[in-house]
């Protein structure tokens, strides 16, 4: 078979990642990657090539070939923001390991995330959001439904899954934004050696208290028989304080903000209940609050969509572009709770794909069904497009929205 030559990258590749102009599109700028060929050349921050993953078939192609490692210290590794280049010192969370190594420690986490569990965890799931919506209603409006619900709901989930006292949540909450804001490499490795060292005396407390965390189990089963090394542990730590964090209290902004500027797409809700599980799929694949679905570096040579990614290259795969190909949902720039979206890659695919993405349904989902719910004339105080948004490489979303009822 004739294999398909490489095409040597454009001078005037599009930049990526860019910022929005609107919380819930792709930027502007994206308009010539939506051209409807699977993969594109682009220029990172720092002026290197790499791919771009955007047909949605190619993406689940990508994000299951071995040949494509998730491994930050391989030359070529495509990093998309100049605050993820102190990766390369730092030892890897397991995100940044490929298989064998990778495996064997989401295999330690699986039972801490699963249906099963979050089952049980519902109940507190459901209590915690109450009382935060308690705290709206006798706030009284206008509030913040980011630094008034959100973040702090999911502060508080992932604490207490993970063992983290209620008095030390606004801690672990600034220095995970510290570490997401960072703009250079220093600045990442400061925030990320402090929020270490928190975790360090944590474990330390936990192990000493006969906590019931998470990290109490692990510090205890796997550290204690060499099946994990300490730092490795706090590197999951950290890993699951922000992904678990950030991440989810962006979709649930965002989710609200999104269905008050779809006031039909709100009623069907508001109707019908029963739909909004699906509707947080549907929330999730046309907000793309991670504009990154993966980051990946070829080790080998490999054809992809017709074109050949050849060992050495980086490759990326675009969640909001890859997330509205036409090809696997129809009409993609229309938000339709009604749409069967269960295929959407937000929560990335394979064997990376996000451990904690039963939980950041069950939150969003249940923050929905309350602030739904419980605050029916729930309303935005102030215009969405008055509002500075995120930039390119940061969790999309606002920093603040203010509403009323």
């Amino acid at each position: 078979m004739t294999q398909t030559p490489t095409t040597p990258p454009p001078r005037d590749a599009v930049a990526f990642p860019a910022s929005r102009a609107c919380p819930f599109q792709p930027p502007d700028g994206y308009a010539p990657l939506r051209d409807g060929a699977p993969l594109h050349r682009v220029t990172l921050y720092n002026g290197r090539q790499a791919w771009l993953v955007t047909g949605h078939a190619e993406a689940r192609q990508v994000l299951t070939d071995a040949r494509l490692s998730a491994n930050s210290r391989h030359e070529g590794y495509p990093f998309v923001a100049a605050r993820m280049e102190g990766l390369k010192d730092q030892p890897p969370s397991f995100i940044g390991m490929d298989p064998p190594a990778h495996t064997v420690h989401r295999r330690m986490l699986i039972p801490d995330f699963s249906v099963r569990r979050m089952r049980t965890m519902r109940p507190d799931v459901e209590r915690i959001i109450d009382e935060y919506v308690d705290r709206l209603l006798e706030h009284g409006p206008p509030a913040d439904l980011v630094q008034e619900f959100a973040l702090p709901v999911t502060a508080t989930v992932i604490g207490e899954l993970l063992g983290v006292p209620e008095a030390d949540h606004e801690f672990f909450e600034q220095q995970s934004r510290r570490l997401l804001k960072a703009t250079t490499p220093e600045e990442s490795r400061a925030a990320g050696a402090e929020l270490g060292g928190y975790v360090a005396q944590l474990i330390d407390r936990q192990r000493s208290e006969e906590d019931e965390g998470l990290l109490r189990r692990l510090a205890v089963e796997q550290v204690g028989s060499g099946a994990l090394h300490r730092h490795e542990l706090i590197q999951m730590a950290i890993l699951l304080l922000v992904a678990g964090h950030q991440t989810t209290a962006s979709s649930i902004t965002m989710s609200v903000a999104a269905l008050l500027e779809h006031p039909e797409q709100l009623a069907i809700l508001r109707a019908e209940p029963d739909r909004i599980p699906g509707a947080v799929d549907e929330l999730l694949r046309y907000l793309s609050i991670t504009d990154v679905a993966a980051m990946r570096v070829a080790v080998a040579d490999i054809e992809i969509g017709g074109r050949i990614i050849r060992a050495g290259e980086g490759v990326i795969v675009s969640s909001t572009l890859v997330n509205r190909d036409e090809t696997a949902f129809p009409e993609p720039d229309v938000l339709d709770v009604r749409r069967d979206a269960r295929a959407h890659l937000a929560f990335s695919h394979g064997v990376h794909q996000c451990l904690g993405q039963n939980l950041a349904r069950l939150e969003i989902e249940v923050a929905l069904r309350a602030l739904i719910g419980r605050i029916p004339g729930l309303r935005l105080a102030v215009p969405l497009d008055t509002l500075p948004l995120r930039g390119a490489g940061d969790v999309q979303g606002v920093n603040e929205l203010l509403v009323t009822w």
